[in-house]
């Protein structure tokens, strides 16, 4: 966790993003490190946690990160905790709360709330239209004989 603290502290300090860090590790060794590089990379979702589980899964050559333990600096946004669960680490220890990054400017809790309403309460609208077209790709999907599960 110390680890994960540290990389919050020097990416916030080189002006590469908010002040957040994360470490994946696995067998008792680090395979991935993040923090947070949303200014430097000008990418919404470079958050500390993505960046890590992109590095770890290069170093591990895998989609997925089995048995993997995820330290971050904070409870993860989100998005992040979204990216967690399609990369399925083991367990995730976190520091500060998500009250903490809100108390410093970082409030999630509009995301929450749009979570909840329906499509058409939401702030960014949302449509949909070309479903037939869209549901080809996912019958061919389903009949792949080759594709890698995940």
């Amino acid at each position: 966790m110390l680890e994960a603290i540290q990389l919050a502290a020097s990416g916030m300090e080189a002006n590469e993003g908010g002040p957040f860090g994360c470490v994946i590790v696995k067998n008792g060794v680090i395979v991935g490190r993040g923090n947070n590089r949303v200014t430097q990379d000008n990418d919404p979702t470079a958050h500390a946690e993505v960046v890590a589980i992109r590095d770890a899964c290069q170093h591990l050559n895998s989609f997925q990160l089995d048995d993997c333990i995820l330290y971050t600096s904070c409870e993860p946004c989100p998005m992040c905790l979204g990216a967690i669960y399609w990369a399925r680490p083991k367990e995730v220890y976190y520091a500060c709360t998500k009250a903490d990054a809100a108390a410093v400017g970082f409030d999630d809790q509009f995301i929450y709330d749009e979570i909840e309403l329906p499509l058409s309460g939401r702030r960014i609208p949302m449509s949909q239209f070309m479903q037939k077209e869209g549901l080809r790709v996912f019958k061919a999907w389903d009949e792949k004989p080759d594709k890698i599960e995940y």
